[in-house]
């Protein structure tokens, strides 16, 4: 593949920026990757294993110049960042970010952006629960989707050019509102971590009276909410703050359900939990079909990095 930004400026060097730079590096798709974090320990880090030709102290050092700057950093983070990076963006830049709430980041990251610089919001679906420097892989986006939300009137070329980068990493794109987004990872992302969290907490409550029962008999279902219950704290604190309202939207929805599902339950209504289990088992199904998940009994993890 060819060169699709001259120099590209990772402001965060996690998880999701690592990924990008390998991927990057793999299909050459940058010129020159460089980069920025607030730990010395991960700015050394990313240089020492190849993530960045040139790593910065200041989040306005790596942006300087540079072609296209993803910001990947907590969505709380955002405003700070793109304040202190704005007066360094070249004329034509393009910024976008990786955050999983886009309402607050277009309400914090837009006002900052000066003329002649295009900002095309992101955020790819795809992650694990590892973060740092190291966890990154290039093969995190292949056949994942990344969401873009850019405003009306937003340059069509920037976007074009940003989506060409992201599907040759392996990714799909898709464009939404902002709003819809929100309301859509509510339900898909966002309720389902606190659900797990909440789970993990109630069984770290109930392993101190049954001391180490819960963690030694662990089934496969308490396995999975403690894999998306190890997700970055930090992220995920930003994210709920930021996307509260359909985020609470969507939990007295989940509480309505359960309270049927306690009365079916309480009243031994058979029928109703069977008629409901299979239309959600559907779901799971369409999960599958769509080529988001695979059926393997071990939802195709295997102990990789997924």
């Amino acid at each position: 593949m060819s060169v699709i930004y001259e120099r590209v400026a990772l402001i965060g060097l996690g998880l999701i920026a690592g990924s990008m730079a390998l991927a990057m590096r793999e299909q050459g798709l940058a010129r020159e990757i460089v980069g920025h974090a607030r730990s010395l320990e991960t700015r050394e880090t990313a240089l020492q294993i190849g993530l960045v030709d040139q790593v910065f102290a200041s989040a306005a050092e790596a942006a300087a110049g540079a072609d296209l700057i993803v910001l990947a950093v907590p969505v709380g983070a955002m405003d700070a960042v793109a304040a202190e990076i704005a007066p360094h963006l070249k004329p034509g830049a393009t910024v976008t970010d990786v955050g999983s709430v886009k309402q607050a980041v277009v309400q914090a990251v837009a006002p900052h952006i000066p003329a002649g610089v295009h900002f095309v919001p992101g955020h790819p679906l795809a992650g694990t629960e590892h973060s740092g420097p190291r966890a990154g892989f290039a093969s995190l986006y292949q056949n994942r989707w990344w969401l873009f939300t850019p405003a009306e009137g937003c340059d069509e070329a920037a976007i074009a050019r940003l989506e060409t980068l992201v599907q040759s990493m392996g990714a799909k794109t898709e464009r939404m509102d902002p709003q819809h987004h929100d309301l859509v990872l509510a339900v898909t992302s966002h309720t389902p971590h606190l659900i797990a969290y909440t789970m993990v907490g109630v069984a770290d409550h109930l392993k101190r009276v049954t001391e180490s029962e819960v963690v030694q008999y662990s089934a496969a279902g308490f396995r999975d909410f403690t894999r998306i219950a190890a997700s970055d704290p930090t992220m995920w604190r930003d994210v709920f703050l930021q996307n509260k309202d359909a985020v609470l939207d969507i939990l007295g929805r989940f509480t309505e359900e359960l309270f049927v599902l306690q009365r079916a339950i309480r009243m031994g209504d058979g029928a109703h939990l069977h008629d409901y289990f299979t239309r959600t088992r559907a779901i799971r199904r369409g999960i599958i079909e769509a080529g988001q998940d695979t059926a393997a009994p071990d939802f195709g993890r295997g102990g990789t990095k997924s």
